[in-house]
């Protein structure tokens, strides 16, 4: 039966960062790329031998531009892989070469180790271990496999026994730390009382999974754990079934089955290279698909991302022909979440998708506000001016053609939409307001000769009964404006995308 540690899942705020350090750096295979199972809107990145095998698998999920988490104990502090035992120099010399932050070389539990940190700041050992990979990787000294991780638990005794379940018994010591050893790989465990606890967040490691023969041994390994923190039912992950629980000083143990393995959607040639879609949502897996931070593997074209004021994401078509739709999500949304409704507006567009910055409320907005309809006019006025010079830098950087940009907003982001297209006359030449209002308390009259905007209003929306005011003070200032009342409350419906889609490929853009 096997042992040992199969796969752990730790969180990457830096999609392109992630791919080019554990790819490019690492020299591991990109095996698998799929939406979330409990997530679908978040991508899940596998990385690990040639073959993916089991006891080699690094896997990560995106939350781009995530709120980073805490180290504490309950966590797993940092995990090692096996490199060739007289590769610990050229491995220094590449780390220094790459300008990698690195540490060492030492000697732990009398084996060379040299600690490295990734893009999220999460350490990754390399230790010098005869450990034979099951599916070696090209380069002769890449890692062959899981070393070892090492947890900080504030219970380690209570820690060590729960490992027993997983075929880990004591090994030796070596100053702080107790090792637990399996017939394949090792785990340290560190005392952490004293430590705060872990919180979740990008640059941590969320999990870490044992390796189970088959599905009996899961659904059996559920019945013997009776009531234990977190038990989770057995779930399909298409490639392998597991559960999930916690051990008592909450770390996150998953135990999956080695099969059926990332062979069964992709040949072993192929592995990686296609984005795919758990079954539960292949409806939607077009939406997804535009929605899921794009990247590129080393040495592939790639757009280089500039770091301005706004986070912010592309996503490029096909076959993209040259326009672009800056999209501003409404209150408690994201970069992404107009994504889908503008690709289905214009399948050709370049997609630039912003976050609004304002996050007092614990969710993504676009300014401050003081109730529903009370907003900060001096919050206003100062994101409007952050977001042109946005706008004007993002133009210069990107290449982008200004007279083929169009915009996009819903709610929140139609009302900041709306706000500049009156302080900031010029940047907004062409914009879609869904469920827009006036913001201003006190609006300026630029002339906007030449402008063209589509304003949707629901005729069931509470807020609906501000819009007039933004539509006096457009056509006051001269737009060429379209405004009307559907059929329909705050929320987006196919109404919407029906007359937006008719109105821009009316306007399009050359």
């Amino acid at each position: 039966m096997p042992t040992g540690l199969h796969h752990l899942t730790a969180i990457t705020a830096r999609v392109q960062a992630n791919v080019d350090f554990y790819v490019g750096f690492l020299g591991l295979r990109l095996v698998k790329q799929t939406a979330g199972f409990a997530d679908g809107e978040q991508l899940h990145l596998f990385y690990g031998d040639a073959a993916g095998s089991p006891g080699s698998l690094i896997s990560f999920l995106v939350w781009e531009a995530g709120a980073r988490g805490r180290s504490g104990h309950g966590q797993v502090f940092e995990f090692a892989l096996a490199v060739p035992p007289a590769s610990i120099g050229d491995w220094l010399a590449r780390a220094i070469s790459a300008q990698v932050p690195v540490e060492g070389p030492s000697h732990e539990f009398g084996e060379p180790v040299m600690r490295l940190r990734d893009p999220d700041g999460i350490i990754v050992k390399l230790v010098g271990a005869d450990l034979p990979a099951a599916s070696p990787l090209p380069d002769p000294i890449a890692p062959t496999r899981l070393h070892s991780i090492t947890l900080l638990s504030d219970r380690r005794d209570e820690t060590a026994e729960f490992l027993a379940r997983f075929g880990y018994r004591p090994g030796a010591l070596d100053g702080a730390a107790q090792r637990m050893v399996s017939d394949t790989d090792l785990i340290d465990l560190r005392d952490g009382s004293g430590f705060v606890p872990a919180i979740p967040g990008t640059g941590m490691i969320d999990h870490v999974a044992f390796r189970a023969a088959d599905a009996d041994a899961v659904r059996g390994m559920r019945r013997d754990l009776g009531h234990a923190q977190g038990l989770t039912e057995v779930h399909d992950r298409r490639y392998f079934l597991s559960l999930y629980v916690r051990d008592p000083a909450g770390h996150l143990f998953e135990f999956a089955t080695d099969g059926p393995g990332f062979t069964v959607d992709e040949t072993l040639e192929q592995l990686g290279q296609t984005l795919l879609f758990p079954l539960h949502d292949a409806a939607r897996a077009q939406d997804l698909r535009v929605m899921l931070p794009q990247f590129a593997l080393p040495g592939a074209e790639r757009m280089p991302m500039r770091d301005l004021p706004f986070i912010h994401r592309f996503h490029t078509p096909d076959d993209p022909d040259g326009s672009v739709i800056v999209l501003l999500h409404g209150t408690g949304g994201n970069e992404s979440d107009l994504m889908p409704l503008a690709r289905r507006i214009a399948p050709r567009a370049t997609l630039l998708g912003i976050r609004g910055r304002s996050t007092e409320e614990g969710i993504n907005r676009w300014f401050r506000r003081y109730d529903a309809v009370t907003y900060d006019q001096a919050d206003i006025r100062s994101e409007a001016e952050a977001f042109s010079a946005f706008m004007e830098a993002a133009i210069q950087s990107y290449g982008l053609d200004a007279g083929r940009i169009s915009y996009l907003g819903y709610s929140n982001g139609a009302n900041l939409l709306g706000a500049i297209m009156l302080l900031h006359p010029g940047l907004v030449r062409r914009a879609i307001l869904l469920r827009g209002i006036n913001v201003l308390d006190d609006r300026p009259t630029p002339d906007l000769t030449g402008a063209d905007v589509l304003l949707l209003s629901g005729t069931r929306d509470p807020f609906a009964r501000m819009a007039p005011a933004l539509e006096l003070a457009l056509r006051e200032a001269g737009v060429a404006l379209d405004a009307r009342s559907l059929p329909i409350g705050h929320d987006l419906g196919t109404v919407d995308l029906e007359v937006a889609k008719a109105w821009l490929d009316q306007r399009a853009p050359t």
